[in-house]
């Protein structure tokens, strides 16, 4: 089942509120690599995760991806995985927004 952030975020008078994403704290089967030149959040997320919906983990786990989903060259990139669990950890924080 994918991950739709967006099922969860509440709305108020037609307007939504800030989406809260859960922590994703390191694990030892986390997979790191080093982002190369023209690489984008949501094309990784396509290559780890096989859907680039999964874009915003990639973004939460190495503080990226305001205003853009380019990823500069040369940068350490932690692919937080597996993602099991992670639908529920979503709906539990935006629930206690």
């Amino acid at each position: 089942m994918a991950l739709d952030r967006y099922q969860f975020t509440k709305k108020e008078l037609d307007k939504y509120k800030t989406t809260r994403y859960p922590l994703l704290k390191t694990q030892l089967s986390d997979l790191y690599i080093f982002s190369r030149q023209g690489d984008r959040l949501d094309n990784l997320s396509h290559k780890f995760y096989k859907d680039p919906r999964y874009w915003w983990v990639l973004a939460q786990a190495n503080n990226l991806g305001k205003g853009t989903l380019v990823v500069p060259p040369g940068l350490q990139i932690r692919i937080p995985f597996p993602l099991e669990g992670l639908l529920d950890k979503l709906r539990k924080v935006e629930e206690n927004k």
